[in-house]
């Protein structure tokens, strides 16, 4: 090159060597660019650098292949669960990345079990002591705090848990103060409270729903990004390869600088694939991506035969300030009458409006108070927050959901936050519909790609129909008889399907849905007494049964 102008013969042809870019190549080979240990793991990964092909020496490519290659990792002595195959590669993958330092971002569909991949990493962890010193945060959103709780407490429950959030939340920050293996708190706390969480030692941070941090420039995420810890892990189960800048923030959370900052990642990966469609650089993101990155869908068969026909999950949620000032007004009025009452037959029936009022109170304050839909933000019910959160995953997914409620103020309700969110309105099946009107509905749904959601009141839609379109079922109120749930779920579960169908059922955190759902689950010969009597069963119980029933605990 030092002495090569103009043309010249190379390998049996004439090449004609600029002068001007002769000497850019000199001066670049006078002073060879020095890569941070990130950017050589990723030039490692990608098997070449700015365009040309690189060779690895046997130690690096064994450092490499004990990267990639997860193995085998026995599951926790203490772990309450039996993991589906893919859960356990799952498992084994988030343990070796945090035994050797690097982050994960675990983007499973949903309904596939990340929290449970997580939970038994955390108790691995645990068990062979890395946990002693640093501990585990766990960041949520305000919805999911009590699913973290019930999961951890069903699956692994030696681990000792905190909850950071409320008014009177604590820290222990005090020497000699005990700290929990796992602190929970949500995504306001972590940005209000980042200069605690800072100062104390982390194991490891664990974000779920990571895409409230797919913006690198908001406060949140540099918050969330400000706290260190060993190893990160991003759980989300909303796909971002079509916005690859948020991909960035995510992975950026989880590996620090791995991809480089974020106007390089635009020029050598953004603008080549979404402007481009570049399929070169396609393969390189993936291949830098894979040691970082699962993402495993439910539509994938070696996926489908891992997995049960129907997957049921609790979706618990917790009451806002309003609906608790309601729900325990309701109850102290109602448990005064009872106890003045010694008609059976009356008494049975205050009872089931108490049910109703408070079931009407746990969808949303507006349903029981009779409000107009301006009224009635979602905001003000636990439940519609993690309602719309669910919703807004499936339709990331381009999935269909049928959404059942009892109450057709409800549905309406429904309608009118995603008619306002999504600026379509939803379909919507109820009582008032003709046969003809119904039968629309239902053949707009079956065919056409672009409707998305069908909300059925349970009566009229629970029964009859052929919905195998969707592949997600949300219960947003339950009807406490295990046989009219099945009935309502089975318009999707039923024959024709060609998916795996997600159920989810919304229960109200420490209130009477709670306890009644943990009721029918223990005792089977109840459930069946509920098959044809609806929630009757409850009228006959005694004061003191239906006090600790209805009490806010």
């Amino acid at each position: 090159v030092r002495d090569a102008t103009g043309v010249i013969r190379f390998k049996g042809a004439f090449v004609y060597l600029d002068p001007a870019e002769i000497e850019r190549l000199r001066a670049q080979l006078a002073r060879p660019a020095e890569l941070s240990s990130s950017e050589l793991l990723r030039v490692a990964v990608a098997g070449e650098y700015a365009g040309a092909p690189i060779g690895l020496d046997e130690a690096a490519q064994r450092l490499l292949r004990q990267l990639l290659d997860a193995g085998d990792v026995p599951l926790p002595a203490a772990l309450q669960a039996t993991l589906r195959p893919y859960q356990q590669r799952g498992y084994a993958w988030l343990y070796r990345n945090a035994r050797l330092g690097f982050g994960s971002v675990i983007a499973d569909d949903m309904g596939l079990g990340k929290t449970l991949q997580v939970i038994a990493t955390l108790q691995k962890l645990s068990e062979e002591g890395a946990l002693t010193d640093a501990k585990a945060l766990v960041v949520v959103p305000t919805s999911l705090l009590t699913n973290w709780q019930k999961e951890i407490a069903r699956f692994a429950p030696a681990l000792s848990v905190a909850v950071f959030h409320g008014a009177r939340r604590e820290l222990a920050t005090r020497q000699g103060e005990q700290r929990p293996d796992v602190l929970l708190t949500t995504y306001g706390v972590a940005r209000s409270e980042s200069a605690a969480l800072k100062s104390l030692s982390w194991q490891v941070l664990v974000v779920d729903e990571a895409q409230n941090i797919k913006n690198p420039a908001t406060a949140q995420t540099r918050a969330l990004k400000a706290i260190p810890a060993t190893s990160f892990i991003a759980m989300s189960g909303t796909p971002v390869e079509n916005r690859l800048a948020e991909y960035w923030s995510i992975m950026d959370f989880a590996n620090r600088g791995y991809l480089g900052k974020l106007p390089h990642f635009v020029k050598e990966y953004a603008i080549p694939i979404q402007t481009h469609h570049d399929q070169q650089v396609v393969a390189r993101f993936r291949r830098v991506t894979a040691p970082f990155l699962l993402r495993r869908l439910k539509s994938d068969r070696s996926i489908i035969d891992d997995l049960p026909d129907k997957i049921e999950q609790d979706q618990y949620c917790t009451l806002s300030a309003a609906q608790t000032a309601l729900y325990e007004s309701v109850v102290q009025e109602g448990l005064r009458s009872l106890a003045g009452e010694s008609d059976t037959f009356r008494r049975q029936g205050l009872v089931l409006q108490m049910i109703l009022a408070l079931k009407q109170i746990c969808n949303h304050p507006a349903q029981y108070l009779k409000q107009r839909h301006e009224q009635a933000g979602a905001d003000l019910s636990g439940k519609a927050q993690r309602f719309l959160e669910l919703i807004a995953d499936i339709d990331a997914s381009h999935g269909k959901v049928l959404v059942f409620t009892q109450f057709r103020e409800m549905g309406e309700l429904l309608v009118s936050w995603l008619h306002e969110r999504y600026r379509r309105e939803p379909l919507f099946l109820h009582g008032g519909l003709t046969r003809n009107q119904r039968d629309a509905l239902v053949e707009r749904f079956q065919s056409d790609r672009t409707e998305r959601v069908f909300i059925l009141s349970l009566k009229a839609g629970g029964t009859g129909l052929n919905l195998t379109a969707a592949s997600s079922v949300i219960h947003y109120d339950l009807w406490w008889n295990p046989a009219v749930e099945a009935q309502a779920t089975d318009r999707a579960y039923r024959i024709g399907q060609q998916q795996n169908v997600q159920v989810h059922r919304l229960i109200t955190r420490a209130t009477f849905e709670e306890r009644i759902n943990e009721m029918i689950r223990a005792k089977r010969e109840l459930a069946e007494l509920t098959v044809g009597a609806g929630e009757q069963w409850i009228g006959n119980l005694d004061g003191k049964e239906l006090e600790a029933l209805f009490t806010l605990h």
